[in-house]
């Protein structure tokens, strides 16, 4: 899949059953660790070690609650740049139609088919395909756009050049905050870091207690790892169960189809 980080070569599901394998291998680690210290020597207290133990977690919290903030905060801006993208290719359709002819009717035409184009990105075999034939369809528009502007300069066509100069922003825009900027592989591998050594220090601390595995553990882990899958959830843009309603941009290709007949 183009433009893709290391982890999206694991499907969601996989993503959960690592993280709980994961998590439970270092709680049982953890927690023999902590039986063999407690066999072997007598001289470490329990309560520093719980002290240490709260502080990793706390950071382990910390972390997850950065991660997520991260991952939702591009999600949201995902669906407003989908708004925002829909509004500027309608304004532009409408004053495309304040153009003279036979420009008016060739630039009508290529927004319609760039609607289109743009609707097929959010399909992930179709992502390269729909970016460069964006990219054509904005070239095209543009020497039309030139084309008018110097035969039939005015405050109309200056409009016209304006939003399609949005247009053609809002798409380099997506491009870059959308699809190419991407929670960095290094925040998952210290994510998971923090989880192995907060996981492991809290099965430490309760063989080191002497009490036995607690079916709290389960629930820590479930929990952590329904997190974690929703963090890759939102950094997927092209994949995942949480997308980006694109309603606005199919009510905006339904109208401009009914305008043609």
């Amino acid at each position: 899949m183009p433009y893709s980080e290391p982890l999206d070569v694991i499907p969601l599901w996989g993503i959960i059953l690592i993280t709980v394998a994961v998590i439970l291998l270092s709680i049982e680690c953890g927690f023999r660790l902590g039986q063999f210290r407690r066999r072997g020597s007598e001289l470490e207290d329990k309560p520093p070690v719980g002290e240490m133990v709260a502080a990793t977690l706390a950071l382990l919290a910390f972390m997850l609650a950065f991660t997520f903030g991260m991952a939702a905060s591009r999600f949201e801006v995902r669906r407003g740049l989908v708004i925002d993208e829909a509004n500027a290719i309608g304004t532009t359709y409408l004053r495309a139609g304040l153009l003279p002819e036979p420009y008016r009717e060739e630039v009508r035409k290529l927004l319609r088919e760039y609607v289109s184009v743009r609707l097929e990105a959010i399909r992930p075999e179709k992502l390269n395909q729909s970016i460069s034939r964006s990219e054509e369809l904005q070239s095209q528009l543009w020497s039309r756009a030139a084309a008018v502007g110097e035969k039939n300069p005015g405050i109309v066509v200056g409009l016209f050049i304006g939003s399609l100069n949005e247009v053609i922003n809002l798409h380099a825009k997506r491009l870059e905050l959308v699809v190419r900027n991407r929670i960095p592989s290094a925040i998952w591998v210290a994510l998971y870091f923090v989880a192995v050594l907060g996981t492991a220090a809290m099965g430490y601390h309760a063989g080191l207690a002497g009490s036995g595995r607690s079916l709290a553990i389960v629930a820590i882990v479930l929990a952590f790892s329904a997190v974690m899958t929703l963090i890759a959830d939102l950094d997927r843009p092209q994949a995942g169960l949480l997308r980006v309603s694109q309603q606005t941009r199919i009510d905006l290709q339904r109208t401009i189809m009914s305008s043609t007949r």
